[in-house]
């Protein structure tokens, strides 16, 4: 049986460098870890008037982050912080009061810029979002992958050995991450 992971790619553009790195990512993680994307795409803009009677769309994201083990989030960066998307996904993911869906669920960060620091700010301002709505997160290993032109493929392919073996390590220490928090919350691997 397989960890069931939500991902969700902070860009909403449909040829975004993190979404090529979460294809990528989806394409080689193990047979162990079960990796769903949960659009945000259609999320309306939160507000708290919505609290009372939440709309389907928002019902169904929420619905869809309860049925996963742990969560991914891919994102690029910018203006020095998450793409006012992703934030929005947050916001309704964790209301109303007393009933956030990402309280006690594992998480992950990563992201990939053309930059050299690939995302290392924005994904600060993320854990620190994340830490709020106490979701877990894997500290170490980070990743800041820097894109460059043909590194990952159309179709999810990473070309360079160094950085694909990276990945791999990487979500093997998210699974043993996914399996810690989950012994500790009295949840065991499904």
């Amino acid at each position: 049986m397989a960890y069931k992971v939500g991902v969700f790619i902070g860009s909403l553009a449909k040829d975004s460098i993190n979404r090529k790195l979460a294809k990528a990512v989806m394409k080689i993680a193990p047979d162990t870890l079960q990796l769903i994307e949960i659009p945000i795409r259609d999320l309306p803009l939160y507000s708290y008037d919505y609290d009372p009677a939440y709309p389907p769309i928002a019902q169904q994201f929420k619905d869809a982050i309860a049925k996963v083990d742990a969560l991914l989030f891919v994102t690029p960066e910018y203006n020095r912080s998450i793409p006012g998307s992703l934030k929005n996904a947050i916001d309704w993911g964790s209301r109303p009061w007393g009933k956030n869906s990402f309280a006690l669920k594992p998480s992950a960060v990563i992201g990939t810029s053309p930059g050299a620091v690939g995302t290392a700010v924005g994904q600060q301002h993320l854990r620190s979002i994340l830490s709020f709505v106490n979701s877990p997160e894997l500290a170490q290993p980070e990743v800041y992958i820097q894109f460059t032109p043909g590194l990952i493929t159309d179709d999810g392919t990473i070309t360079n050995d160094g950085t694909r073996d990276f990945l791999k390590q990487w979500l093997q220490a998210f699974e043993v991450f996914i399996g810690k928090v989950s012994t500790a919350e009295g949840r065991a691997k499904p």
